[in-house]
Order: structure tokens, then C-alpha cells, then sequence
């Protein structure tokens, strides 16, 4: 499906939850990693559940600003619905001036993270072929973006009802493929913490889960894939198909929602059966 294709979808789903129930609505939403992707569906999805919602970005700026102008448009009249801010979640000095961006530009506390941002070694390496700076780069933006990201959200999202940290993971951290040594890892560590976290935020009203895709058919999964990897992937799945950013979007939204509220320190598997 095309780019152009997507966002008409988007909007069509987003306009549509405009007109009916809004069970995020005016609630503040940090996604990051979300101009393009999941991440970006994501966001579009939240909007259209209610949300206000910072779209951040590391060096796509131009397609950040075209998730923001997508969501602001099907609120005429009304104060942006969306802002843009760059930041790389590896970087801590960084991630807080996302979150003091995201109080400043809508004057209300965070009540949702989503941090989807992410990267893989495209070379699908073996251990014994990893190369250390790969192996670095991998966890920087993985493991430490999502400690990073997680521990702002943990000191500053609203308490009493409503906070809700959610960090992409992925099924590849259950599945083990070879040459995903280092990714897996990165991942597997961000499920281990999370359901620490979750316990450590008692009595704060605040919920911690992970969601873990599948094979989803974005520009990171068909990185560096043969035509015959990529059809593996889809002879291996029970629907014979890859996932889409729109199968994982409503799972993220049902989570930041207060139907969740129940649901707490999981890893959630968005992947069609395929682990």
C-alpha cells in the first residue's frame, strides 16, 4: 500500500472517531520515532482516539511535519492538535526537553508515552560477525532510548488515573532468528525492564506494557531483505501475509486508553501467530 494511501486511511479512520467516542480525548501523547513507520501510525491513530500529540523525530523532519499537518487538518479553527520536536532518545539532555516541549506546547502534564523509536543492524549479522559499534549503536537507541524515555515518563506523567508508559518491543525478542543476535537482546532487555517498572510505579495510577510486533512491512523491516527472506516471513505467518502498521496501531490505542487500566507490566505479541 502506498504512502498516500496510508494517510487516506488515517484520515478517514481519524475523521470518523472525531464524530463519536473520543476515549483519549485532549489527553497529551509523546510517540516517538514517528515519522514514519509504525511510530507514525501510531500517532495518527491516538489523534484520532482524542489526543494531543508530539511527533518526534531524529532526522525526518520533513515527514514529521507532514504527520503533524495531517492531524491538524481535521481540526479546523482548533488549536494545533499536533507539534513536531526532534530529539534523539538516547541522548538525555534530549529526551527532557521532549517532554518539557511537549508540557510547554499544549500547557498540560504528559499522560501517555509511546516509544517506538528503533533500529536494526540491516547486514542481519551473526554474533560471531556483529561488529562492536553496531552492537553499540543497536542498544544506544533501543535499550538506552527506552530507559531513557521510560524513566522521564516514570518521574513526570500524570498520576492518579490515566498515565500510561507503552515501549515497542518486538516478537523477534520470543522468536530468535539468527542474525537478529543484537536486536533481540536490545529488545529483550526493554521487556525485562518494563515489567520491573510497572511494580515500581505502585500507587501512582500509572500502567507500563510492551507491545512486540511481528514482521510489519515498513521500510526498517525490508532493509537489507531478499525477496526470498521477506517471503519466509510470509509463508511462516498463519495469514500469510505480513502485519501492518494499522494491526498494531488499535493495540497501542487500547492500551493508553483507561479500558487497559488492568493490564499492566505485559508484553503484548502483535504478530498474527508468527511466534
Amino acid at each position: 500500500m502506498s504512502e498516500s494511501a496510508i494517510f487516506c486511511l488515517d484520515s478517514m479512520s481519524m475523521a470518523s472517531a472525531t464524530s463519536t467516542n473520543l476515549p483519549l480525548k485532549d489527553r497529551v501523547a509523546i510517540v516517538t520515532g514517528s515519522s514514519r513507520g509504525i511510530g507514525r501510525v501510531i500517532a495518527t491513530h491516538l489523534a484520532g482516539l482524542g489526543a494531543k500529540l508530539v511527533i518526534n523525530y531524529t532526522s525526518s523532519a520533513d515527514q514529521a511535519d507532514l504527520v503533524a499537518t495531517q492531524i491538524n487538518s481535521l481540526y479546523p479553527g482548533d488549536s494545533p492538535r499536533a507539534v513536531t520536536v526532534k530529539a534523539d532518545v538516547s541522548d538525555p539532555a534530549q529526551v527532557k526537553l521532549l517532554f518539557d516541549s511537549a508540557e510547554q506546547a499544549f500547557g498540560s502534564p504528559i499522560h501517555i508515552l509511546v516509544n517506538s523509536a528503533g533500529v536494526l543492524d540491516p547486514k542481519y549479522p551473526k554474533i560471531a560477525d556483529t561488529a562492536l559499534e553496531d552492537f553499540d549503536r543497536i542498544f544506544s537507541v533501543n535499550t538506552r532510548g527506552a530507559f531513557l524515555c521510560a524513566k522521564e515518563a516514570a518521574n513526570r506523567l500524570k498520576r492518579g488515573g490515566g498515565g500510561r508508559i507503552i515501549l515497542l518491543s518486538s516478537s523477534m525478542a520470543a522468536a530468535l532468528r539468527p542474525g537478529f543476535g543484537a536486536y533481540a537482546a536490545s529488545k529483550a532487555a526493554v521487556e525485562a525492564m518494563v515489567k520491573i517498572l510497572a511494580k515500581e510505579l505502585k500507587g501512582t495510577g500509572i500502567t507500563a506494557n510492551c507491545v512486540a510486533p511481528g514482521p510489519i512491512a515498513t521500510e526498517m523491516f525490508f532493509a537489507g531483505k531478499s525477496e526470498e527472506a521477506v517471503q519466509r516471513c510470509i509463508d511462516e505467518s498463519p495469514h500469510n501475509r505480513l502485519g501492518q502498521s494499522e494491526d498494531v496501531a488499535p493495540v497501542v490505542g487500547f492500551l493508553a486508553s483507561d479500558a487497559s487500566e488492568w493490564v499492566n507490566g505485559q508484553t503484548i505479541r502483535v504478530n498474527g501467530g508468527y511466534v
